[in-house]
């Protein structure tokens, strides 16, 4: 079995400093380390229980397939706080048929963001003997 001590997303933007600004200002994400210099300078942002790492530039965005899942207190404050921040909103919160609360946004080359919050009665939240 590997081992792994810790992971990370990697992202390859078109234009690192607009998902710099996205990522750090917009969304608020906190800065775990950064490294090198000019342009194509590393960002490590932390993800909740990961990290999101910005860094290279890429001709092209990424994959569709890519997708960033995101688990908030409160989806309808995040709703709140990025739509005053100018972040589009491509899809506004929704009680999905599976119980979580669900909004989607996208960073500035397209990649989906899904923005969750499990409510206190989801079945996520409570297991029994525990």
């Amino acid at each position: 079995m590997v081992h792994v001590l810790s992971g990370r997303t990697l992202l390859r933007p078109t234009d690192p400093e607009r998902s710099r600004v996205f990522y750090g200002e917009q969304l608020g994400l906190a800065v775990y380390r950064e490294f090198g210099t000019g342009p194509e300078r590393g960002t490590v942002y932390f993800l909740g229980g990961g990290f999101l790492e910005v860094s290279g530039r890429s001709e092209t965005p990424p994959s569709p397939a890519v997708r960033l899942w995101a688990q908030v207190a409160d989806v309808a404050a995040a709703h709140e706080e990025l739509l005053a921040k100018g972040v589009g909103i491509v899809r506004p919160p929704v009680r999905e048929p599976w119980g979580l609360i669900e909004m989607w946004i996208a960073d500035p080359d397209g990649t989906p963001i899904v923005l969750v919050e499990v409510p206190a009665d989801h079945p996520m939240r409570y297991r029994p003997g525990i």
